[in-house]
């Protein structure tokens, strides 16, 4: 069974991406914020984490390059997951190392489509 970590200061959205996922076989952990992510990426080193952009402390942006500098986290794929949907949204996510971005709302079906699809590319 994979692990994602899922980051997001709604608890409310936190608690539906979590329940989304476990239906769909997945376990999970969550982090309210970007200090709290990293020492649960370091800590859990989970297969896989979604990232909101907007969380306090770090945002998602410093996250994910801090993810991806460090070489205990690097190969984890990151999915930024954010209410931020314009192109240099996406580009900016991308370009700080996401290896996909979702924009809120998005469909269920999208999300777990995305993480099956990086944790292939990660295995393969």
């Amino acid at each position: 069974m994979s692990t994602v970590l899922v980051v997001e200061d709604s608890r409310t959205q936190r608690q539906m991406i979590c329940d989304l996922l476990a239906d769909n076989a997945f376990a999970t952990i969550d982090a309210g914020d970007g200090r709290e992510a990293l020492s649960k990426a370091h800590y859990a080193h989970p297969d896989i984490v979604i990232l909101d952009i907007i969380i306090p402390q770090l945002n998602g942006y410093e996250v994910c390059r801090q993810l991806k500098a460090d070489p205990r986290t690097k190969d984890i794929p990151v999915i930024m997951c954010s209410s931020k949907s314009l192109n240099s949204d996406h580009y900016w996510g991308l370009k700080n190392g996401a290896d996909a971005y979702i924009s809120k709302p998005f469909q269920p079906q999208e999300l777990i489509e995305t993480v099956k699809s990086l944790l292939r590319k990660q295995t393969a």
